[in-house]
């Protein structure tokens, strides 16, 4: 769906993205995490052929996309950080505007502006406007005006930024059924968590350069750190520590107070095995949590500083 190699954008001396090459398939989620001023917006920028580009491609759905190309670029569905709305429009108005620039009229576009704003859960503010609404439904209906055409690629940049807890959720859980339901998807972010619930494969990006990417697993495996999973239990937990240390896959086993920690390089998969292994014993387990290595080890493995706001 997305194909963007080598691109660069400078701003007088400084290379604000340089070299970045990935792809974005069909129903896939794949997030650039990064800190702010890292070149994520930049870059979604030069995807979406709103700034020019000093060196590199870009292919949407198998066309080049540069200034020239309206079909290319219509082919997305943009979400700045800015939100791109009239305050004095209502909800409806302003879906019907944008869906109009795509050439949506008629029952088609009622349908798509009543489909949006039930996606965003603002069904029942369609008539409101927008100056009257919170800015976490602003954020939502920002994602609405940028989904009424039916994009096959959604761009989204930090669009949960600023927003109170429940609008975030409700943003989060609406791009996970947008990438369920078979939508390519770029969402860019600075928080870690969202990375790791959203995307299928993430692109760790800073200044400007595109220093690792790949699955949440594959990302981890990076920093050599292993899966804990961790045995609340009672009774001999000495001997639970030694008839789990010798499952194939367990690489070390320490008892802690009241636990017992199980270091693996899988423990998802893993766990089954160890919960059968310790109803064996005599031990009584009351308490499972799986602990895996985050993206912040990784960013902080990969550029020797945390992931800054």
């Amino acid at each position: 769906m997305l194909e963007c190699h080598d691109l660069v954008r400078r701003f007088g001396d400084r290379v604000a993205v340089d070299h970045v090459s990935f792809h974005v398939t069909a129903g896939e989620t794949y997030g650039l995490l990064g800190p702010n001023g890292a070149g994520k917006s930049t870059t979604i920028k030069l995807v979406c052929g709103l700034l020019a580009r000093h060196g590199g491609t870009v292919r949407l759905a198998g066309q080049q996309v540069d200034g020239r190309h309206l079909a290319a670029k219509a082919v997305v569905g943009y979400v700045p950080q800015d939100i791109a709305l009239y305050p004095d429009l209502s909800a409806a108005e302003n879906l019907r505007f944008f869906g109009r620039l795509y050439g949506l009229t008629g029952a088609e576009l009622r349908a798509r502006v009543d489909e949006v704003l039930h996606l965003v859960d603002l069904s029942d503010r369609a008539g409101d406007r927008v100056d009257t609404f919170s800015g976490g439904m602003k954020r939502r209906l920002n994602i609405a005006a940028g989904l009424v055409h039916r994009p096959q690629l959604l761009v989204l940049d930090e669009p949960t930024v600023g927003v109170d807890p429940q609008s975030r959720h409700a943003i989060l859980e609406s791009v996970a059924r947008l990438g369920r339901e078979g939508m390519a998807v770029l969402y860019t972010t600075h928080y870690m968590e969202e990375a790791q619930r959203l995307c299928d494969r993430v692109g760790i990006i800073d200044h400007g350069r595109l220093v690792a990417e790949g699955t949440h697993r594959e990302l981890v495996s990076l920093v050599a750190e292993q899966d804990r999973i961790v045995l609340g239990a009672t009774g001999d937990l000495r001997v639970l520590a030694e008839r789990l240390g010798s499952l194939d896959g367990v690489t070390g086993t320490t008892v802690g107070d009241g636990s017992v920690q199980v270091l693996t390089t899988d423990a998802r998969r893993l766990l089954p095995r160890v919960l059968e292994a310790a109803e064996a014993t005599d031990a009584e387990v009351t308490s499972v949590e799986v602990v895996q290595p985050d993206l912040e080890a990784v960013f902080l493995h990969l550029t020797g500083s945390a992931l800054r706001e």
